[in-house]
Parts: C-alpha cells; structure tokens; sequence
C-alpha cells in the first residue's frame, strides 16, 4: 500500500509553546513539492509523546491539507493500550489514511502482549497499519514470529524496519515474500535497505533535503545504483544525525539552517548546545558547502 519516500515530519512549536501550524504548512510543503509520497506525523521526531491527543489530531489536519491526494499517517505511540485504541478510532473519525503504531513506548511488552496490544489497536481503528519495529528506541522487538502472528490480518500492511540490523529486511522478504509493504526506517542504512528490497523509506532528514532523499530513491528505482550510491555518500555524515538520542534537536537544528525553520523542541528537550551543537554545525555547513546537482529523471 506504502512505498516511496514518506517523511517522518517534525511538529513545530511557536514562542510560546503552542502548535505553529503555519510553519508546517510551510514545512510540509516542501516535502510534497520535491515529490515524497506522503507524510507520517507525531512520530518520534514529530515528539508525539509530547502532544495531546487534540494535538496529534490538529496536526493530522494540517498535514492532510498539504498532502492532496497523498496519503497521511497518524503514529499512534501511547503507553496504555486503552488510550492507542481510542486515538485509533479519533484518527478513523478524522481521516487518515493509515496507523504507523509503536508497542508500548513505556513498558516492555513480551511477544504475546506485543502481538495483542497491536491486535488491539487494529480492531480499533479499522485502518492500515504500518507496523513500527525499533527495539532500540523501544525495547520491543517486533521479530518475525510476532509479524507471522499478525499476517493473517490484513488491516497490517506495512513494516518500519528500525531494527539496526540490515539482516532482519531479508530476513522478513524471506518468511513472508511481498506480505508485508518493507519500509526503511534508519536514514544511514536507507541504500543498503533498499538494495535488498525495501519498497520504501521513512525518512528524518528528509525535512531539511528533500530532493536528495527523494532523488537517492527514485535512482534506486530506476537501477541507478551508482548515481544513487554518490548522493547517499555525501548525504551520510547528515544522515548519522538522525541515528541518536538527539535526533529531535539534531533534525530541528539541521532544519534551521537548511530550510530556514525554527530549533524549538518541546520540553524536557532543550536545542542543541555546546560542543555537540558545533559537531552537528560542521556537518551541516560542509555538506552544503559541497551539496551535489541533482540528476535528470
């Protein structure tokens, strides 16, 4: 159902810590204008833990009033599997095309509550659903027996492999075939992904360059692998930024000088500061200083 380049979409905050939806839109708009294929907000980048549910819901309806005719999908990552469900049904009534859904973020569900939780929440919203897999982050590891538990049902289309490990893409291709849509969801692993059959990316530093990201994909798709391979070696330094505890404050930073957005992150986070802010600063400034032509297509 899924593929292409989805960005995993930041929330922007005004001064005083409300939802700047005007910046969004802006933001938003650029991602579709370089020609991603959708959008997936409040997720870990977007700080969905960090909004209220009338939030989350406010900033679907903007991202749904950029996107046109391309799909938007609504992270669903509360801790109680009550309160999943009830955004699952909000998110049904509002619109949205699909469910990316985390386990639990707080606690550490085992398979069997892992596969009920996700159960749960599909019954609930009657939606697609992009499973989230990312045992770092969350400590649950959505393996390939826990996804062989959930394949009998169809509203569970899609895979965000964020395992870390580049053997678990093959090895869901091999137990289920074209089952589940395999989605990248580790920005320094996107080439090798979808070298091995990855349909799709969602992607963090996609806010700031969009048409990088978007050209490395569509390269990849038409067997350019070479060209492909040039732009994700310069865009790699970038693109490790999005792999870290700071990959909210790393983005938004990044943002700011790449696009003229703002760093405000909701608290406890606090922007970037001191020597780790000057590391990410380099990075940013040499890679503009040297950012490559985008082919033809």
């Amino acid at each position: 159902m899924w593929a292409g380049v989805l960005p995993a979409v930041t929330t922007k905050f005004t001064e005083n810590d409300e939802l700047d939806h005007a910046e969004m839109e802006r933001c938003f708009s650029l991602q579709i204008d370089a020609g991603c294929d959708g959008l997936i907000v409040c997720g870990s980048l977007g700080e969905g833990p960090m909004l209220h549910v009338d939030e989350k819901l406010a900033v679907l309806k903007t991202a749904q009033g950029v996107a046109g005719n391309r799909p938007v999908l609504l992270t669903i990552n509360e801790a109680a599997t009550r309160d999943a469900c009830s955004l699952a049904k909000a998110a049904a009534k509002a619109g949205a095309n699909g469910l990316m859904v985390v386990p639990s973020p707080i606690y550490h569900t085992n398979p069997e509550e892992t596969v009920a939780a996700l159960k749960a929440v599909a019954a609930a919203g009657d939606l697609p659903i992009m499973i989230y897999s990312n045992r770092l982050a969350y400590r649950v590891d959505v393996t390939v027996p826990v996804m062989a538990e959930l394949a009998s049902d169809s509203r569970f289309v899609a895979v965000k492999e964020s395992s870390d490990d580049i053997r678990r893409s093959t090895e869901i291709i091999n137990a289920f075939g074209d089952r589940f849509d395999l989605l990248t969801g580790v920005d320094n692993l996107a080439y090798e992904a979808l070298c091995v059959g990855a349909v799709g990316w969602v992607a963090g530093l996609v806010t700031a360059f969009p048409r990088e990201t978007v050209a490395i994909y569509q390269l990849m798709q038409q067997g350019r692998r070479e060209e492909a391979l040039a732009i994700y070696r310069w865009f790699r330094p970038l693109l490790d930024l999005d792999v870290s505890t700071y990959l909210v404050q790393n983005i938004k930073f990044v943002e700011a000088l790449a696009i003229g957005s703002n760093e405000r992150v909701r608290a406890p986070r606090l922007p970037l500061a001191g020597e780790r802010r000057q590391a990410a600063e380099k990075v940013v400034r040499d890679a503009m200083a040297t950012r490559p032509e985008m082919p033809a297509f």
